[in-house]
């Protein structure tokens, strides 16, 4: 979600008359845009060191402006600027859309613009998007959260959910289509509450069917969903939808249901390992992930081994682990029985040895299975002699594959057969069974040759303002993987 409004913010940014300056100009960027995540306290350190390394640059180039904005800003507020007075645009989550005033208005004025809204002013989709990739693409569907994890403090920085109409929805899906992209992700703090601001608790699983009648539309994902609102009709639509890919994210966090109840989740570990069981049934080559917390206050050995238990059974085919880390103004940061470091990290290393070990032995079930790769952007790798490209498979796994002889761009799709397991990657040694050349590859084709040909300088009439890519602070998945 963050790497989406990532995406709006040099939107506004270029349709103010801004542009993006090159990859390798490192300081010399006249605008620095920082878009920032709060899941994490390791978040709070990236930031403030960032804005240290960027202080003596800024004092020596008159004119440079530095914005902070996102989560954390919507956390901190005035603390940027007193930590960092060399700030000069301060905004939250609900006011994305006012980067290029508050950028003007702090140069004019010659002072920082602190300026945080309380509710969201327009839902982000409203706003200009630079989307990163010519082929795919992310599509929110809802924002904010209605639930109140006591580690979490994404509600009280993103607020309640706010539910877009769902033909708001399919006209952008279906206008992106006709851009090129033929992979969508739809975007939510709790992608399967969907509908609850509408009045309709089967809101996601008619969304999932919609989205399978638009022509041209080849792959669709969905990001982050709740165990307490995975419902059958979502499974069934999973299952009989094409192009929803055989394909699930979704958070445990724990596997002991007296953590899971101090946290606040709704669902215990039967519940959770029940719905694995039934996506597994209705679609048998599912790839499954997850989101897990380890050394949550209270968590003794026992209940942490009901997560190393919970995780032999799902088996999931990756798991993002994570150590707890308080957050001010969360109801756990000040619980009883906050877990030594050393004990937390003892049982992290054990549990990503665990995963690990699972990640490769489901990695090595792919073997010999011949599989359709969307290919990705990147150069790819040369090993030896051998020139590799990349892409992702249906159920999301990341697969290298020998460059074919003929011609291939990123979103079009090649058939490769798997031959060699890692954890966390594919290998196909051998030759391209098929190459399928892509309306999104087109697409991509098109952008890479128009960017070429773009004269440097002067957009829209303004002088050339730099605007790096926007800076990524967070070390979590973003807030709605929780």
């Amino acid at each position: 979600m963050n790497v989406h409004d990532s995406e709006r913010l040099s939107g506004l940014l270029e349709e103010a008359g801004y542009v993006k300056a090159p990859a390798d100009a490192d300081g010399d960027a006249d605008v620095v845009v920082f878009n920032t995540c709060a899941v994490r306290e390791n978040a709070d350190n990236k930031l403030y060191g960032n804005l240290g390394r960027l202080a003596p640059r800024k004092a020596g180039r008159p004119g440079m402006q530095i914005a902070v904005g996102g989560c954390l800003a919507q956390k901190d507020r005035d603390t940027i600027v007193k930590k960092a007075p060399w700030v000069d645009v301060v905004f939250g989550t609900h006011n994305i859309g006012k980067l290029p005033v508050l950028l003007e208005r702090a140069r004019v004025l010659e002072e920082a613009q602190v300026e945080i809204a309380e509710s969201l002013e327009a839902f982000p989709s409203t706003l200009p998007t630079r989307r990163e990739s010519a082929y795919a693409a992310w599509v929110s569907i809802s924002v904010g959260c209605n639930n109140t994890c006591t580690f979490c403090i994404v509600p009280a920085l993103r607020g309640k959910e706010e539910d877009r109409r769902p033909g708001d929805i399919l006209a952008e899906i279906e206008a992106l289509v006709g851009e090129g992209v033929s992979e969508i992700t739809l975007l939510g703090q709790n992608v399967n509450a969907y509908g609850s601001d509408l009045g309709d608790r089967e809101a996601f699983s008619k969304l999932l069917r919609a989205c399978g009648e638009i022509e041209g539309l080849e792959r669709v994902r969905f990001t982050s969903p709740h165990p307490r609102d995975f419902t059958d009709d979502v499974i069934a639509a999973m299952a009989e939808t094409p192009n929803v890919m055989p394909q699930l994210h979704m958070p445990m966090q724990s596997g002991s249901d007296t953590v899971l109840k101090a946290m606040r989740r709704s669902y215990r570990q039967e519940r959770f390992l029940g719905i694995i069981e039934k996506v597994r049934a209705a679609i048998p080559h599912a790839a499954i992930s997850t989101d897990i917390i380890v050394g949550f206050p209270g968590e003794t050995e026992e209940d942490f081994e009901q997560t190393m238990h919970a995780v032999r059974e799902a088996r999931f085919a990756n798991a993002f682990t994570f150590q707890y880390s308080k957050r001010p103004g969360t109801p756990a940061a000040t619980m009883e029985g906050q877990i030594p470091k050393e004990v937390v990290q003892d049982r992290y290393m054990r549990l990503v040895a665990l995963q690990e070990e699972i990640s490769w032995e489901e990695n090595k079930k792919q073997v010999g299975r011949t599989l359709e790769v969307m290919v990705a952007e990147g150069e790819g790798r040369k090993d030896g002699e051998t020139h590799r490209l990349s892409g992702r498979a249906p159920d999301n796994r990341l697969v290298h594959f020998t460059k074919p002889d003929e011609d291939v761009r990123p979103g079009d799709v090649v058939t490769v057969e798997i031959t060699y397991a890692a954890p966390h990657h594919l290998l196909a040694e051998g030759p391209t069974t098929a190459v399928r050349r892509t309306r999104a590859g087109d697409a991509w084709e098109k952008r890479t040759t128009e960017a070429a040909a773009k004269p440097a300088g002067v957009l829209l009439g303004l002088p050339k303002i730099g605007v790096p890519e926007p800076l990524p602070v967070a070390d979590a998945p973003a807030c709605g993987s929780h």
